[in-house]
């Protein structure tokens, strides 16, 4: 597996870097970043792939701290949580709990899954009740938050490509500075991370039965996965203390029973106003739409997609935000 550290994504965001009025590349970075790199290996008496190795395990810390910080800015409490009894029977021990040290809210406290799992629902109906569940957000304006409903094999495949490429940039449309007519870009870094399956969900009746916790399901199930965009500009200057501006979590509770995987993407309030949020919700939509189009290749321009994100991994100085902009075409 590449090496994908914190000082790699640099190295490759210096590749797309902006002064934000042009939009200019700059070729000079690389060379100068990977002299440093070697001096700095150097003063410490290793080597370069092990300097890589230790950001690696910082930046995966790092990216926990990251969602952590953006859940709870978005925390609000959920009409549809699970009934009293559910409640009851979690804090109890008999309802299967996340072992891990996953970040990720659980499903069962967003939705009542009892209710979904105690009679027959459809893929179709699961996904009308999550849409019209987040659309009852923010005082039924849906502000504050996106959502999307994705079959099993379509995720898998997604979380296949994001297993090895786990990073990456996508742009967004910008004013142009005034007097210039050269479109203008805001970047933000993209950065996955997977976690354990969840415990398989249960029924009150499975619980009481004592049936709650079926490995062999649990194991059938998809691994869960946050992904978590940062502006580009504010990432470089702040690296691990740069505010997420939108955090997208995937639930893959469903995956065996229902083949389906629920998308919950949360967007961060300012500290300044929590009613307002760092990132339009039509943007947000915009780079859910974009990991879309860079994680599964299918369609018009799925090879150069896929061609793309690979020299972004492993030929980082082939890399040009031209490509980029060009292939991202429908987000801008």
């Amino acid at each position: 597996m590449l090496s994908r550290t914190l000082r790699s994504s640099l190295r490759r965001a210096s590749y797309v870097s902006t002064y934000w009025s042009g939009l200019r590349y700059n070729s000079g970075l690389a060379s100068k970043y990977a002299s440093k790199l070697v001096e700095r290996a150097q003063q410490e008496g290793t080597t370069v792939d092990a300097l890589r190795e230790r950001a690696k395990e910082a930046e995966k810390a790092a990216a926990k701290e990251r969602l952590a910080r953006a859940a709870e800015a978005t925390a609000q409490s959920a009409s549809l949580d699970g009934p009293k009894a559910t409640q009851k029977a979690r804090a109890e021990g008999k309802v299967p709990v996340r072992q891990d040290s996953s970040p990720i809210k659980p499903l069962g406290s967003i939705l009542n899954l009892d209710k979904i799992l105690e009679t027959p629902h459809t893929f179709e109906q699961i996904s009308a009740l999550w849409t019209a569940y987040h659309a009852s957000r923010g005082g039924g304006t849906g502000r504050g938050v996106v959502c999307a409903s994705v079959p099993r094999e379509t995720y898998e495949t997604m979380l296949t490509v994001a297993s090895r490429y786990p990073q990456f940039i996508l742009p967004l449309p910008r004013p142009a500075p005034e007097g210039e007519e050269e479109k203008a870009y805001e970047f933000f870094m993209l950065q996955w991370d997977t976690y354990d399956a969840p415990p398989p969900p249960t029924t009150l009746t499975d619980i009481f039965a004592g049936k709650a916790g079926d490995s062999n399901t649990q194991t059938s199930l998809p691994r869960c996965a946050t992904a978590i965009f940062t502006p580009l500009g504010e990432y470089k200057l702040r690296q691990t203390f740069a505010a997420p501006h939108l955090a997208l979590t995937f639930y893959p509770d469903l995956a065996g029973s229902h083949d389906i995987v629920l998308l919950r993407g949360e967007l961060t309030p300012r500290t300044s106003d929590p009613e307002q949020f760092l990132l339009s919700q039509q943007d947000a939509q915009l780079l859910a739409l974009g990991l879309q189009r860079f994680y599964l290749w299918g369609g018009s321009g799925g090879e150069e997609r896929e061609a793309l994100l690979k020299t972004f991994h492993e030929r980082p100085q082939d890399f040009k935000w031209e490509d980029l902009v060009r292939l991202g075409d429908v987000l801008v």
